[in-house]
């Protein structure tokens, strides 16, 4: 009975984990590992931080079920062959991924390792829906969400699977690195005691999650969730980034929610689709991680990095919204979804700057970092993606903060709050006396003309 190895992701999970389910039903001793390979190095300061925490999570529960978690550096294939030589393992197993570096990453292991004799299999886990189940009319894939929507919502993706009981241990367990070698949370510095405070880890943390909101909050989620001061969304975006949760546990209980009469459940299920709409398109359209989806926005005049953008990352552009959204991102590690938009737009659009800028900053600062989402978002934004907002849809940061935070509870709550002096990085240097301008960076007319003239020098050139 040779071991399996099973090469743990995005999946920090025991419940609804197919390729798990797969090893322990087999009857063989598992292995499971985390790799901090080639894919995982790149990760950002926020995200590697809070993947050391999942995996301490996912550590303590595998241990409950009597297994570990080796933990092991470097490029995967290396490692992974190195690994099958020092058990005798004679299969890999693991749970698709769908963005193009791990992709590619993915691809190459289980060529190589086919190729060697190794069996190596890969399961669904990380979406509701294969990118190459969902197809329009004429066989191709869906470049807008709505009619995206459309296709699935009656779909029901498959059920999820029972929480994993028991793996069999090997004989004898290869060697681990631990997460002090690690040290994941180095990138961080001293932000990192500030946002623990606001993260929700592991397993039945995301349980929690779930069940508290179709409890309590899914009724007015269709409003609240566009309220800034309103703790109105369910908060798992966080959980399933690293697949502390299974997307299609949320689903089957949003679907439960809805077939009750909960208001604001069917809108729940299309934020879970819109997520997955983001790996479809990673996947049939790689550009989306990496460059502009719509190529005719490769001759669009945005600015590389510059003073305005600095501000801008520092939330001290003077705008009001902009800066307290970029206070809470530091303070919390996320970033309420409304102000996301905020702020997106007024880098891309009255600042001119590459929302590339954008989208590398956020990897770096969120904790629920996801690479499709993050660059749809981003390219949503910007107008040079799918279901783009127009460029001369330029949100005015002042009427949007009026009717989504009328009474100015959110700007004062993170304009005033002294925790983002601890939480920014100390390479900026920043003290509590430092201030914001008294006016904004670029005036709201003046970015709008800027920008608009910019749009229509595209459209005549």
């Amino acid at each position: 009975m040779t071991p399996i190895i099973l090469w743990m992701r995005r999946d920090l999970r025991l419940t609804d984990n197919p390729a798990m389910d797969w090893a322990a039903k087999s009857g063989h001793p598992v292995i499971p590992v985390f790799l901090l390979d080639e894919v995982v190095e790149t990760w950002g300061a926020a995200p590697a931080w809070r993947l050391g925490l999942g995996l301490e999570a996912v550590t303590t529960a595998l241990e409950g079920i009597g297994s570990r978690l080796v933990l092991r550096r470097g490029r995967a294939l290396d490692v992974l062959r190195a690994l099958i030589a020092e058990t005798g393992a004679e299969t890999v197993v693991w749970n698709r991924l769908y963005v193009p570096n791990e992709r590619a990453r993915d691809t190459e292991v289980k060529e190589k390792l086919r190729e060697g004799g190794i069996e190596a299999r890969s399961f669904q886990g990380h979406v509701l829906f294969e990118p190459w189940t969902v197809e329009t009319g004429t066989g191709g894939y869906y470049k807008v969400f709505t009619p995206f929507w459309k296709s699935v919502r009656t779909r029901d993706p498959e059920t999820p699977l029972a929480p994993v009981k028991a793996l069999r241990a090997p004989d004898a367990w290869p060697a681990s690195d631990t997460p002090g070698d690690w040290d994941l949370g180095r990138a961080m510095g001293r932000g990192a005691s500030v946002v623990a405070q606001h993260v929700h880890v592991g397993e039945q943390a995301a349980r929690d999650r779930l069940v508290g909101f179709l409890d309590e909050k899914v009724g007015d989620y269709s409003d609240a969730r566009d309220m800034l001061a309103v703790d109105g969304t369910s908060g798992l975006s966080e959980n399933l980034t690293y697949g502390e949760i299974s997307v299609r546990e949320c689903w089957f209980a949003g679907k439960r929610a809805m077939e009750d009469g909960k208001a604001g459940a069917e809108t729940f299920l299309k934020e879970i689709v819109w997520r997955d709409f983001a790996h479809h398109l990673a996947y049939h359209t790689p550009r989306l991680v990496t460059e502009n989806w719509k190529p005719e926005w490769d001759a669009f005049p945005w600015r590389e990095d510059n003073p305005d953008a600095e501000a801008w990352r520092r939330g001290c552009t003077g705008m009001d919204v902009v800066d307290a959204a970029m206070r809470e991102l530091y303070v919390t590690g996320r970033m309420h979804n409304r102000a996301r938009m905020l702020v997106g737009s007024y880098l891309t659009k009255h600042l001119m700057t590459h929302w590339k800028l954008g989208r590398d900053w956020f990897a770096d600062t969120l904790v629920d970092w996801d690479p499709a989402s993050n660059a749809m978002g981003w390219q949503w934004v910007a107008g040079s993606g799918p279901d783009a907002s127009p460029f001369f849809r330029i949100f005015n940061p002042e009427t949007q903060a009026e009717k989504f935070d009328p009474n100015g509870i959110y700007r004062r709550r993170w304009l005033e709050n002294d925790a983002f002096f601890e939480a920014i990085p100390r390479s900026w240097n920043m003290t509590r006396r430092s201030g914001r301008p008294s006016e904004p960076i670029v005036g709201l007319s003046e970015g709008r003309v800027r920008a608009l003239d910019a749009y229509k020098q595209r459209d005549d050139g």
